[in-house]
């Protein structure tokens, strides 16, 4: 929702409310489970009202809390397409101009330079990208050419913005599609530390996770940016972890926290993700161990379910054909007998490359 009144009057008639924001301030307003996010109009004038607008040296603003009215607000917005509002008195559409005939021609386009626009807040170079296959739109040519120019300053944005906008990327139905369009521009390395031209298997492994959540979402199964950024980030822990073509069990455990790390000065990792996201590492290595009782104690661990997927998209993005998906499909659907007789033929056979080395040939090179 959007008002012209102030954040601090919300606040007074909305008691369960709170200001949050330094940037840009918006209010958030509780009702019952529901959260209404509620922003003042801003202001057109690009003046410094006592500090109320502040930009660094590249033209990114610090601070943007100048108030305005509904057509200053609406040229504020970075797109023509983003800056239409419902009015609910009037029961009519108004704001920008352009608005209602770039959305019939099906094209995002930037209101103003975008160059400036980019430079002002350079997470508008992925809400340009992510509208654009969301919608269906063609990009405008000269955002295209923003993009390419400043994209860079995304390094320069807030780890909690990035993580926010990694959600709405990766955990809407369209990561595999927004992925490939980040990494044309060369933003996907805004999102993840993973390189996936480090390899073959990286760039598979990349690629399945993002379509597994896409398929998670069409069939109306609950998605988690842990699974997500475990996945991910999994070749930059075996590449930590490999000496002389297997895991080494040592490095591999001192490198979690280094990986994790490494993605936190990129997005926020949230901290309760943390431990989900080491479970399921440290749980890949068990489901490699199938002898004696390890195989009960892994199918009772809290995060097994988890695992076994993540395992199965390694195995598919590997090319594998050792039959270890299908072995722990069979070991959790069936009774004690058939788990006791899988574990007896593992028993026998205890000289194979991918038990002794916890992981698939391709991920080990």
């Amino acid at each position: 929702m959007a008002t012209n009144a102030t954040p601090e009057q919300i606040r007074k008639i909305f008691k369960a409310s709170r200001i949050i924001g330094k940037r840009f301030k918006l209010v958030h307003v509780f009702n019952r489970s529901e959260l209404i996010e509620v922003a003042t109009f801003r202001s057109g004038d690009n003046i410094n009202n006592d500090g109320n607008l502040v930009q660094d040296q590249s033209g990114k603003i610090i601070r943007d809390n100048i108030w305005g009215g509904l057509e200053q607000d609406s040229y504020r917005r970075d797109f023509t397409i983003n800056s239409l509002y419902y009015c609910p008195l009037s029961k009519k559409i108004v704001g920008h101009e352009d608005g209602m005939k770039h959305i019939h021609e099906k094209k995002v386009v930037s209101i103003g330079d975008p160059k400036k626009r980019f430079a002002e807040d350079p997470v508008r170079c992925l809400r340009a990208l992510r509208f654009s296959n969301k919608l269906s739109f063609k990009i405008d040519p000269k955002i295209k050419d923003a993009i390419y120019e400043k994209g860079h300053l995304l390094s320069g944005i807030s780890n909690a913005r990035i993580f926010d906008e990694f959600c709405k990327i990766f955990l809407g139905g369209m990561a595999e599609k927004n992925y490939r369009k980040m990494t044309s521009f060369g933003l996907s390395k805004y999102l993840v530390t993973t390189n996936p031209e480090k390899s073959e298997f990286t760039s598979r492994l990349i690629i399945e996770a993002l379509r597994n959540t896409d398929k998670r979402l069409k069939n109306n199964q609950s998605v988690t940016p842990g699974f997500l950024i475990a996945a991910l980030l999994w070749p930059e822990l075996l590449e930590k972890s490999i000496a002389k073509g297997e895991i080494n069990l040592r490095k591999f455990f001192r490198s979690m926290d280094q990986v994790l790390r490494k993605q936190q000065k990129i997005t926020a990792i949230p901290r309760k993700f943390h431990s989900y996201i080491k479970d399921i590492w440290v749980l890949q290595l068990k489901l490699h161990s199938r002898i004696g009782r390890q195989p009960y104690k892994t199918l009772k661990h809290p995060r097994f379910r988890a695992a076994y997927d993540f395992m199965l998209i390694r195995e598919k993005a590997a090319n594998e054909i050792n039959n270890l998906g299908k072995w722990w499909t069979k070991f959790q659907r069936n009774d004690d007998n058939l788990k006791k007789s899988l574990i007896k033929i593992i028993n026998e056979n205890d000289t194979q490359e991918s038990f002794k080395t916890f992981g698939f040939s391709q991920e080990l090179r």
